[in-house]
């Protein structure tokens, strides 16, 4: 793979990762000013929550993974020298 190419799908993944949330914060405003007033309903919250830990998971899979490979290639480089 380029490093042009690695850099758009970061970028895909991180704009896709804020729209998510902004999606759930959405959700979540709309759910406070519906009627009744003030009240949020659990299926409201229940949507922001997993928006929110979907998100997370996706941030930390990656996180991890790039970590791993990070390591692995650090390594290898301390091996060969």
């Amino acid at each position: 793979m380029s490093a042009k190419f690695k850099i758009k799908a970061k970028m895909l993944q991180l704009i896709c990762a804020v729209l998510l949330l902004l999606v759930g914060v959405t959700i979540l405003s709309i759910g406070l000013f519906a009627p009744p007033f003030g009240a949020i309903d659990n299926s409201v919250l229940v949507a922001f929550g997993e928006i929110l830990t979907f998100v997370g998971s996706i941030f930390g899979i990656d996180y991890s993974y790039r970590y791993k490979m990070t390591k692995l290639n650090f390594d290898r480089e301390t091996e060969t020298d």
